[in-house]
């Protein structure tokens, strides 16, 4: 008996944008994804100018120049899992899962890294920690770095009110380190203020100057020089931990092809073999870049 193909993909892609994650929290771009590989987002240009009092006529014509957003979807594989008695698994949700569990757990970290490596900002919209002093504590990093503050996300706020962000769906995610160091920071009634405004169902941890706090163990890694570095690169010593700031619609994430492979009844393994294919990927949607920061450590000076 074959797998039920639809069943084990749902199980698989279950939770990856699920509503307690970050993932959820930016434009769905799902419907505009073509062929299961790529996305393309038709983009308005500027709009037109306007003029008081008009007295010069004809006006002048101009022609909106729109900007579509393309780009193709990273695909993830999970490596080929093993079992003795499909048709006995599939008739239990319970059994199901627990074949998955673990290469679902490693499959959405990985598409997680992925889209905040994506959504990391370019130097031009990045700010420094200004809070205490701390031990580095990204794989390899050394020297000190600076903690996060209240007054970092203050300045968040007042950089995306600067940008005429709408104040409803502004997100902040911090790694673990940096959001103990921000509970640290926060008065008690700050800190009570804080907690009591939590949403557990949608994973927000709190709301602080607008955002709404969400953590997770790893967020985003830069270098020295203010570039974006994915986790799957070499450590370094010079290497900084980020948080990111966006508001809902300057990102995107699309969910595209959706494949599950089989090979029953191999007689060197005696039993049945199944793996799985996944689509996704994300960016940032506006052209000039508004409504993401990242907040990247800023090192002491010597003194």
């Amino acid at each position: 008996m074959a797998i039920q193909k639809e069943i084990w993909m749902a199980a698989i892609i279950e939770g990856l944008f699920a509503s307690n994650s970050f993932l959820s929290k930016a434009f769905n771009a799902d419907e505009y994804v073509n062929n299961g590989k790529i996305v393309h987002i038709p983009n308005a240009g500027a709009a037109s100018g306007t003029k008081k009092n008009r007295t010069s006529l004809p006006a002048t014509v101009n022609k909106r120049e729109d900007i579509d957003i393309t780009f193709a979807l990273d695909e993830y594989t999970t490596d080929p899992v093993l079992i003795p008695h499909a048709d006995t698994v599939e008739l239990s949700y319970d059994k199901r899962q627990s074949v998955l569990r673990q290469d679902k757990l490693k499959l959405q970290d990985n598409v997680a890294l992925d889209f905040i490596y994506n959504w990391s900002p370019a130097k031009e919209q990045c700010v420094e920690t200004t809070g205490k002093e701390i031990n580095a504590y990204t794989d390899k990093a050394t020297g000190k770095r600076n903690s996060i503050c209240k007054a970092d996300v203050l300045g968040l706020m007042t950089q995306f009110n600067n940008d005429d962000i709408p104040q409803d769906g502004r997100y902040l995610l911090l790694d673990a380190q940096m959001y103990s160091q921000l509970l640290n920071d926060l008065t008690a009634n700050e800190n009570t203020a804080f907690l009591a405004s939590a949403d557990a169902q949608n994973g927000i941890l709190g709301k602080l100057f607008s955002f709404n706090v969400m953590m997770r163990s790893k967020v985003g890694l830069y270098t020295a020089a203010k570039a974006a570095k994915s986790w799957s690169t070499a450590g370094a010593a010079t290497d900084l931990a980020a948080a990111i700031a966006w508001h809902d619609q300057s990102v995107c994430r699309a969910l595209g092809e959706v494949k599950a492979f089989e090979n029953e009844g191999d007689p060197t393994y005696y039993g049945d073999i199944y793996s799985f294919l996944v689509r996704a990927g994300g960016r940032i949607m506006r052209n000039d870049k508004k409504g993401v920061i990242a907040l990247v450590q800023g090192t002491p000076v010597a003194g």
